[in-house]
């Protein structure tokens, strides 16, 4: 390598370096350590054992992820980015110059739509990722800062309450808070509106938040998106019991367990399993806990639930979350609102 190239390349990392920021939420508050798992043994000692979705996303769990979203049987990503590919620059039009905050970031694919649409507009780049996986988030955070060289990021790495709770006063005239890719769909309903007003609390009125949600369509659609052929979402869904594994010392056999998904039509939502396929004991040693199952026994690891545009519409606008724009694909399969804070009296 020449000097010329090796002060350039240099060069350029000192610049990431500058633009970027990791603050690890999760190890400064030991709220989510390794010897904690509260709510594992609260799940799996219930009658109906459950498990909180959160434990898909170690590193591997991430990275199954996004194979998933690259699954043909999986169409809310494409039908989501095709979304945001249409009306990012009038998203953009729309909230002005924004710190773009984005929960559940990964590999921050569609993210690049956005910031595309505010960079062709002239705007500052200001991005704040946040996702449980700080490997996932350095990865991305630096080729995003490659490519964009006007970026700044500041990345969070924690529960989305932790970090929403740590925002920091933007530098930029407003702050848009994204949450796409449907992941408002693994929360109950009680849990949608504690979230809501963490969303609220995070932000100053009129400040700006654009959700993505799944819509609901037939039962034929919807359950070969979490059944692929490739058995990608198998390894996610099993994936977990590794991640308990490794996090609190388990003796959980994968082998011994089958990812199980299906659509409950009453409540408009699919539900994820894993089904013991056999009477067995499992042991989590950091938790002292030994946990029965009995044969085809399962544990509940996510649910994905599917909305009607009107009642979600409405649900933000009694919070105070009003709508200002909602689009969707030709097909009404999915839709993208972006919502206003707006003042508690309104």
């Amino acid at each position: 390598m020449s000097v010329s190239k090796a002060v350039s390349n240099q060069s350029s990392q000192n610049s990431i370096e500058k633009r970027l920021q990791i603050q690890r939420l999760v190890e400064a508050t030991q709220i989510v350590a390794p010897n904690t798992g509260g709510d594992v043994v609260k799940g799996l000692t219930q009658i109906s054992k459950s498990l909180p979705p959160s434990y898909f996303y170690d590193d591997r769990g991430s990275e199954l992820f996004e194979q998933i979203c690259n699954l043909p049987e999986y169409y809310l990503t494409r039908t989501e980015t095709a979304i945001l590919q249409q009306y990012a620059s009038e998203i953009a039009i729309m909230t002005g110059a924004c710190e773009l905050v984005e929960l559940g970031s990964g590999s921050s694919t569609k993210t690049r739509i956005l910031l595309d649409a505010y960079q062709q507009l002239g705007y500052p780049l200001r991005y704040v990722p946040i996702d449980v996986s700080a490997g996932i988030l350095e990865s991305s955070a630096k080729q995003l800062l490659v490519d964009y060289p006007s970026l700044q990021v500041c990345a969070l790495a924690g529960t989305y309450e932790l970090a929403l709770a740590q925002l920091l006063t933007t530098q930029l005239p407003s702050r848009i808070i994204c949450f796409i890719g449907s992941s408002l769909g693994n929360l109950k309903p009680q849990e949608c509106d504690v979230f809501f007003s963490q969303i609220i609390d995070a932000l100053q009125v009129g400040e700006y938040f654009l959700l993505g949600v799944d819509l609901q369509k037939p039962k034929h659609i919807l359950e070969p998106a979490y059944n692929d052929n490739q058995g990608v979402t198998a390894a996610f869904n099993l994936n977990m019991l590794e991640h308990l594994n490794q996090r609190f010392e388990g003796d959980f056999d994968t082998a011994q367990f089958k990812h199980w998904a299906f659509y409950n039509e009453t409540e408009h939502q699919i539900e994820m399993h894993l089904r013991s396929l056999r009477s067995q004991s499992v042991e989590l040693r950091a938790l002292n806990l030994k946990i029965n199952f009995a044969a085809d026994e399962t544990i509940l690891t996510e649910i994905s639930r599917k909305f009607d545009l009107n009642t979600i519409k409405q649900q933000l606008t009694t919070k105070g979350l009003v709508p200002l724009q909602v689009w969707t694909d030709p097909n009404q399969w999915f839709g993208l609102l972006l919502c206003q804070l707006q003042p508690a009296n309104i």
